[in-house]
């Protein structure tokens, strides 16, 4: 790993120097750049918008896309986004502060899409759909405006795992947040090099490395969110059966049409049998003695 001090990014400053932490970082970095190779991602020259909540999860996604570009991995321009919402309370000087001081180019913009949400969604409702949906339009709208690309977002494998469920139990579809997709625009990818990285290597990274965490109050503080249900249920899978979680996210990426029941993934209709290909002789079993 990057144990010299003197080329180590201001990112990983001050990072433990024990084995359990450099395996950790080992780990989250071959994961990274495993998906971006998987799905395809690396555009030569292009400009990333790597999103910045403020949580675990982008500052892990911002320290491995350094990481990778420093060892010459990743040949493009990235670019830091903060985007505030106006939440009340939301410390706004958190983020600049830090990327002032890691020396990450970056862009700050503020679109109180706070009171929109909260003016458009009936009480008792949760905020999330609407709340994305705002973002994600203003986080493509910087793109533009920044000539990039592509946006990428901090998403890991229980976030895939977790949408999957809920889409299962509650929306009547095999689906889930994919790696690598094209916009409704057509004109940006969205990239989630994060797939295959587990949130709790995502958490012990962030916490070792001590950077400043801002929660979310705005979803993360309404009880009864399907998406918390389902991340109970994942979390007793995983309790009783340590690994489970791995397992179904590898049937994620092992998918059979055929062994499904979509009729426009797979041609049902048009198989055909051989009624010559049996060859009966060769089939008999052996007779007992």
């Amino acid at each position: 790993m990057l144990d010299d001090l003197d080329d180590i990014h201001p990112l990983f400053a001050g990072a433990p120097s024990t084995t359990e932490f450099k395996k950790l970082r080992k780990r989250i970095v071959r994961y990274t750049r495993e998906a971006i190779e998987q799905y395809g991602m690396i555009e030569r020259d292009a400009r990333w918008l790597v999103c910045l909540s403020g949580g675990k999860d982008s500052y892990t996604l911002l320290a491995v896309l350094y990481e990778l570009k420093w060892r010459g991995l990743l040949p493009v321009d990235l670019l830091a986004c903060n985007l505030d919402q106006g939440q009340p309370g939301f410390p706004s000087t958190v983020l600049p502060e830090f990327l002032e001081k890691m020396g990450v180019p970056h862009r700050i913009e503020y679109q109180d899409t706070y009171s929109v949400v909260v003016d458009k969604v009936p009480q008792g409702r949760t905020y999330c759909a609407l709340c994305s949906r705002l973002r994600r339009g203003n986080l493509y709208r910087i793109a533009r405006e920044e000539g990039c690309s592509a946006v990428v977002l901090g998403h890991h494998r229980d976030d895939i795992l977790e949408t999957f469920f809920m889409n299962l139990f509650h929306g009547g579809r095999l689906a889930t947040m994919p790696p690598k997709l094209v916009n409704e625009e057509g004109d940006l990818f969205v990239y989630r090099p994060l797939a295959h990285v587990a949130e709790a290597d995502c958490e012990k990274f962030a916490t070792a490395m001590n950077y400043p965490i801002i929660p979310c109050d705005l979803c993360g503080s309404q009880d009864g969110l399907q998406r918390q249900q389902v991340k109970q249920i994942l979390d007793q899978w995983e309790k009783n059966s340590p690994g489970r979680r791995q397992v179904m996210f590898r049937a994620l990426m092992n998918a059979r049409p055929s062994h499904l029941l979509d009729p426009k993934l797979f041609d049902f209709a048009g198989l055909t049998r051989d009624p010559g290909a049996f060859d009966e002789n060769a089939a008999q079993l052996p007779k007992l003695r």
